[in-house]
């Protein structure tokens, strides 16, 4: 046992190494979302609800519908967006939300990442993204593609300010990562870098985000921002999201595969 006395003496330097930079215990990063979500209808509904938060339509043709979210295969999850010519909404399409709702703490932040195949053609409006809970904006879209031959960062403070970068999406049949690494600034304001195969493409800032709860959305709307018309005929233009390897074998124009997903926690 040390002496009171000894115990008093060394306070200070205690107290001083603890609080370095160097010598903080920082926590550990922790998975929030894993990359096995999409093995199984189970563990799909484990992690992920159908449809969007607010209901089954959002800014475009396709109603959503829950048997057009399917898990066709261990670890892909497959959204059809499928034509039916209604005069309401032309599409029944698919989409899927987080359970779980996201939060950038102060010091603190969250990583966003999966791999995609995703259609370029036009009425084709996948997207990856994150929108606020109690109020819109904000919005940060990880990853959207608009019938343009792009990929779009984007990132919504307002209806008039945002921040948006759009580069070609380099051959679309192929699979490509995106990550988005959310991150405190202030104690206020979060950076956001946006990377595309490992590069960093673009760095946006998002007012006040610190503390704001976030909806994690993953989707197959179709036309609005993509363009119209959007395709027509009988057939299905499936949005499939995986999480082990794969190779589609069907027209890659009308296909979104997601694998590897995950959402990383780096809050204190």
């Amino acid at each position: 046992m040390y002496s009171a006395g000894f115990l008093l003496a060394a306070l200070p330097y205690l107290t001083s190494a603890l609080a370095g930079g160097k010598h903080k215990l920082a926590k550990r990063e922790s998975t929030l979302i894993p990359s096995s979500c999409f093995d199984s209808t189970s563990s799909l509904t484990e992690y992920f609800n159908y449809n969007y938060p607010w209901g089954d339509t959002h800014n475009g043709a396709a109603i959503m519908k829950e048997a057009q979210s399917v898990i066709a295969d261990s670890g892909t999850l497959t959204l059809n967006a499928t034509y039916t010519g209604a005069s309401d909404y032309a599409y029944d399409s698919g989409t899927v939300y987080a359970k779980q709702q996201f939060t950038i703490e102060a010091s603190g932040g969250l990583d966003f990442s999966a791999e995609f195949i995703a259609p370029v053609a036009t009425g084709t409006w996948p997207a990856f993204w994150l929108n606020g809970v109690n109020s819109w904006p904000p919005e940060i879209d990880i990853a959207e593609w608009k019938g343009s031959g792009d990929i779009s960062f984007n990132t919504f403070n307002s209806s008039s300010e945002v921040e948006a970068k759009d580069v070609d999406y380099p051959s679309p049949p192929d699979f490509h990562k995106v990550l988005a690494e959310l991150r405190d600034q202030d104690g206020s304001n979060v950076s956001i870098n946006f990377y595309l195969d490992g590069a960093l493409v673009t760095t946006q800032y998002a007012s006040g985000l610190v503390g704001e709860p976030l909806n994690l959305i993953i989707d197959l709307q179709m036309e609005g921002s993509s363009g119209s018309p959007g395709p027509t005929g009988s057939e299905c233009f499936p949005f499939l999201l995986k999480q082990r390897n794969f190779e589609a074998d069907t027209d890659s124009s009308h296909v979104i595969s997601i694998k590897n997903l995950e959402v990383i926690d780096k809050n204190p």
